[in-house]
């Protein structure tokens, strides 16, 4: 059994954003060719954004660290760290009210 310390990689994740110059980093945490579904780690530093994208048939989102907000049609949720979403079917995009790094859940 494998386990992870999400806030141990969520803190190493959200270094790398800081000092990167997209202002981003990522890393799956789980998934891949052979599962049908995949984790992965998102950090954004403060103002960055992922930028409108189509949405996968089903998704998820948890806020690990910082606060987000995501955009999708004329619609936004705001979350902040503990908060959980289950990512609308349509067109969006996330932003970070603050250094943020956020759990994302997709069904592959």
């Amino acid at each position: 059994m494998d386990s992870t310390s999400l806030t141990t990689l969520a803190a190493a994740q959200l270094e790398k954003a800081r000092e990167a110059s997209s202002g981003r980093a990522s890393v799956t945490v789980y998934g891949g060719q052979e599962h049908r579904l995949r984790q992965t780690l998102i950090a954004l530093r403060e103002g960055e954004r992922l930028g409108e994208h189509d949405a996968p048939d089903e998704a998820t989102l948890q806020v690990l660290q910082g606060e987000v907000a995501l955009h999708a049609g004329t619609d936004t949720w705001r979350g902040g760290a503990g908060d959980h979403l289950v990512i609308p079917p349509q067109r969006h995009d996330l932003e970070a009210l603050s250094d943020a790094a956020v759990l994302l859940t997709v069904a592959t």
